[in-house]
């Protein structure tokens, strides 16, 4: 079984724009329930299909499969729930993990979010000067919620 351990921040200046590298991502959800979620995404060219678990702590199951990119495609656009997540994943190394950094469009623009996995909970980290408050447990942040609620939607 495969876990995912990452903790969630919000960015509080543009500082970390000279440090990244991005890709486009769209990506949608079949399934948006609290136990589960499974989605479609797209890289640039690149399809694939993503189950995870419920969050405990900090920590879920995660399982991804790559598909092929006509069939993510055609999932996206006749099967996934609206609206549909769009956004450029930044990635960024500092003090020897990667930050991704989501700058988000559409429905979702003006959010900045920061992710970072570790290996385990309890791993310690140095924090970028660019990182603001963390939204790990805050499920509004989701992205599986802000297809649901976009942050333009937020009061």
């Amino acid at each position: 079984m495969a876990t995912e351990i990452e903790r969630k921040f919000l960015v509080k200046n543009d500082n970390w724009r000279k440090l990244a590298h991005g890709k486009h991502y769209i990506q949608g959800y079949l399934n948006r329930h609290s136990e589960r979620s499974v989605r479609i995404r797209i890289i640039d060219d690149k399809g694939f299909l993503t189950i995870k678990g419920k969050s405990k702590g900090a920590s879920r199951t995660e399982f991804e499969y790559e598909i092929p990119h006509p069939e993510a495609l055609q999932m996206l656009s006749e099967l996934c729930e609206r609206p549909l997540i769009d956004k450029h994943r930044h990635k960024i190394s500092y003090g020897g993990f990667v930050w991704e950094v989501d700058e988000f469009h559409a429905e979702n623009q003006g959010l900045i979010v920061a992710e970072i996995e570790l290996p385990n909970e309890n791993t310690s980290f140095e924090i970028p000067d660019w990182i603001g408050i963390e939204v790990t447990h805050d499920a509004r942040y989701f992205n599986s919620n802000l297809s649901k609620v976009p942050f333009s939607e937020w009061e």
